[in-house]
């Protein structure tokens, strides 16, 4: 009876434990960021109204949040995910938390990431909105940032690969995955790795590509899966297809994804439309790259 009660209680345990990992939450960098030393803004979380869902704003210390997949189905494929949110904000669930959660159980180990922000007031949203709709004013505000932001996402595929068995991850399948301004930053990391932050995949989803289009495809530039709708209210569809042609024409492996409809910010969001299932496609991709074999 006592040796049936000892089983119980290491099994439970273990059982809080692999919860507690699957929400673990961890500094990428040892210390204040490098750039933003001499922020004071306080990282804020709440519903913006503008946007109509949760974003996470003013972030000063870039973080990743472990979804850890149970051991009897993990691959040893992880992927970390960038929220997007124009640089002034983070839609937290359809492009976090969510696909972090959907991968998770499926053997996936997943890491939202959250980069550092433009600083905001009342609701980040309504301000990324505003600012958008002058362009100068809105690339005055984030040029730099994006800097920043894209030294984060590259430091965040780092620290995963160094911390792989921590993790229980391979160290040669650690992907970047990105939405809209987190599209971003996958696809600038890579364009522009060291052998550390390299990743061994890249997922960019409606991704914003302005920043992007002078870099020519390293010929070590991972395989990319890219997606996107064609009624994208922010005109980032033809940004995807070059991308993707730019990624073929280097001789680099690719796959694109264009819906008709879906809008931008699809997300995890469900519009009963056929953009709602990329996360599968993503996910028979990875099959296909031989990312889920065990």
């Amino acid at each position: 009876m006592n040796i049936v009660r000892a089983a119980f209680s290491l099994a439970a345990v273990a059982l809080f434990s692999a919860s507690a990992a699957a929400q673990k939450v961890v500094n990428i960098y040892r210390g204040a960021a490098p750039g933003s030393e001499s922020w004071t803004q306080h990282r804020r979380e709440y519903y913006s109204p503008a946007w109509k869902t949760e974003i996470v704003a003013n972030v000063v210390r870039p973080t990743l949040t472990a979804y850890l997949p149970e051991p009897a189905i993990a691959t040893g494929t992880s992927v970390v995910i960038c929220p997007g949110g124009a640089f002034y904000g983070l839609s937290i669930n359809s492009e976090g938390r969510d696909v972090a959660k959907w991968l998770a159980a499926r053997g996936v180990g997943a890491f939202v990431l959250e980069y550092r922000l433009v600083r905001t007031g009342a609701d980040a949203g309504a301000e990324a909105t505003a600012a958008m709709n002058t362009p100068s004013a809105f690339q005055a505000a984030t040029n730099s940032l994006v800097l920043m932001a894209t030294a984060d996402a590259g430091a965040a595929v780092a620290y995963v690969r160094a911390h792989a068995a921590e993790y229980s991850v391979s160290r040669e399948r650690v992907g970047l995955m990105g939405f809209s301004a987190g599209g971003t930053l996958a696809a600038a990391v890579a364009l522009h790795h060291t052998a550390e932050s390299r990743p061994d995949f890249v997922a960019a989803i409606y991704a914003y590509t302005w920043s992007l289009l002078p870099a020519p495809v390293p010929r070590d530039a991972p395989p990319i899966w890219i997606a996107a709708a064609t009624d994208d209210g922010l005109g980032v569809a033809p940004g995807s297809v070059d991308l993707y042609s730019r990624w073929t024409a280097a001789n680099r492996p690719a796959e694109l994804h264009m819906y008709s409809r879906g809008g931008h910010g699809f997300g995890m969001r469900t519009q009963h439309l056929p953009s709602d299932n990329w996360i599968e496609l993503f996910y028979a991709w990875l099959g296909v790259q031989g990312l889920l074999k065990r």
